[in-house]
């Protein structure tokens, strides 16, 4: 599983987490704590009430008296109110009372005194029961008893007597429905602000997802670039991110730093014994022919003595030729991206990269034709290298060319790349050769028993095209010959 669709699902769960503890909260403590203000306002209410009926019920008038006359004209009052949003225009108050034995006297329920639930005796119910004996007396019940939402509260005080002994008990019941409709709307607002909260908590998490993922997958993709031996620049990232990625820059260049010596060292001390090998071998028969020569013996013929120098120059020169180029391809192999490229002329190079190996064509007796096709792009790029790698493919199409047969040069744009090929007239690669011929320090016989070459043009080509963005091919003609192409994308 992708790592940033852990981080997402695991800050999703905290989210989740949180919603589900926000709804428990709401159902635990607003709902109880909305229906326990109710009930203390209904204390004070019953209280206020109790001290207001305590005459009438000492007097024996409570079902009649001024007290009942009063509470039964509520019911005409219209009160007009609006209490946040909501309407309430009648009393949702039931008031009744009974006396020291729980026997209803006073039901607000009943019509001109009659009806209700006078006469019936309440004292077994909890708000009457104890409040009887004396503590604080309240129930909460069903008004129908398959509704759980019928339910109505009901809390009591005591009516005393001058001598403060408890003669009677007035109750105050209310249906907790009359509140639903405060707790459903703060139900929604917390609901639909929780909603809110929760999607914005949730596009943060998925953006810090988003962000961990690509930080982390920018630093999974070079380090598997720097395994696989690509070029790989470090990704752009901040904070921790950054320094890890400068931190396996600076240690992949430490590593590589010391891996690339290595193996230079070995691969150039490989190629150096032909060579001394043979300077080495000269040097001794010159050697022996002077000091034969000295001890008065017939020495060296000239023509052996002239033919040894020129094994000792030809194979010096090309340990000056190897050493300058294999200083060329360290530069380019180290390289991980072109610093400043430049908006090129392809044909300008090309013509240049001729002139350049003007004098060894002549000298072979060899012609370069340069076919460019009209209104070339283009292209973005190291000008120096560029040049380089079009003489080395020049320089090689000269090694394998017959003489007196014309090397071509040929420029042309297809799609979204450009195509630079040179192609000979030679014998061609082997076959086997073919996949190999891009390695380094790898080189063929050349034609006519000329010596091999240093091995690293051909690879140079391939480390320039792949700092372009490009790709280097060798290929054997079918009329004969091979042709090199150095291939660079247009952007």
């Amino acid at each position: 599983m992708n790592i940033g669709l852990r981080i997402f699902l695991g800050y999703f769960l905290i989210v989740a987490l949180a919603a589900l503890l926000l709804a428990r909260v709401f159902v635990a403590e607003v709902k109880p704590g909305v229906r326990q203000a109710m009930e203390d306002t209904l204390v004070d209410s019953a209280n206020v009430l109790a001290e207001l009926a305590s005459d009438d019920l000492l007097a024996g008038r409570i079902n009649d008296g001024r007290f009942a006359r009063h509470v039964r004209a509520l019911r005409g009052r219209d009160f007009g109110a609006a209490i946040w949003g909501f309407g309430k225009r009648a009393s949702n108050y039931r008031i009744y009372v009974t006396d020291a034995r729980g026997i209803v006297v006073f039901d607000s329920n009943s019509v001109d005194g009659r009806g209700g639930d006078l006469g019936k005796n309440y004292a077994r119910w909890n708000d009457v029961y104890l409040t009887l004996r004396g503590r604080y007396g309240a129930r909460s019940t069903r008004s129908d008893p398959k509704d759980p939402e019928s339910t109505v509260m009901h809390v009591a005080a005591p009516i005393r007597d001058a001598e403060q002994r408890i003669v009677g008990v007035l109750t105050v019941a209310k249906p907790n429905s009359t509140i639903a409709p405060f707790i459903a709307r703060s139900q929604a607002v917390v609901l639909r602000w929780g909603g809110v909260l929760m999607g914005a908590a949730l596009l943060v998490g998925l953006f810090a997802a988003w962000w961990l993922s690509r930080q982390l997958g920018g630093l999974r993709r070079y380090a598997s670039a720097v395994t696989a031996g690509e070029r790989a620049v470090p990704p752009k990232a901040v904070g921790e991110f950054g320094e890890l990625g400068q931190a396996l820059e600076t240690m992949r260049a430490r590593l590589e730093g010391k891996q690339y010596v290595e193996q230079y060292v070995h691969a150039l001390t490989h190629e150096m014994k032909s060579p001394l090998a043979a300077i080495r071998g000269s040097a001794e028969l010159l050697e022996h022919a002077d000091q034969t020569q000295a001890g008065g013996a017939h020495g060296m013929a000239e023509a052996d003595r002239a033919r040894f120098i020129a094994i000792i120059r030809s194979q010096g020169e090309r340990l000056a030729q190897m050493i300058d180029k294999l200083l060329a391809l360290a530069e380019v192999e180290h390289r991980q991206r072109l610093e400043q490229p430049e908006s090129l002329d392809i044909a300008a190079l090309a013509h240049d990269a001729a002139a350049q190996c003007a004098p060894r064509l002549a000298q072979a007796q060899l012609t370069l034709l340069i076919g460019a096709a009209a209104g070339l792009p283009r292209v973005h790029g190291d000008a120096f290298l560029l040049r380089q790698a079009l003489v080395n493919l020049i320089e090689n199409a000269a090694d394998f060319s017959p003489a007196h047969e014309p090397i071509e040069l040929r420029l042309e744009a297809h799609a979204d790349e450009l195509r630079i090929e040179v192609a000979d007239r030679g014998p061609g690669v082997p076959e086997y050769a073919l996949p190999r011929v891009f390695e380094r320090f790898y080189s063929l016989p050349r034609p006519a028993g000329g010596s091999r070459s240093s091995g690293l043009g051909l690879c140079f080509v391939a480390e320039v095209a792949a700092l372009h963005g490009g790709r280097a091919v060798l290929a054997n003609r079918t009329e004969g010959g091979a042709i090199a192409s150095l291939v660079l994308p247009l952007r």
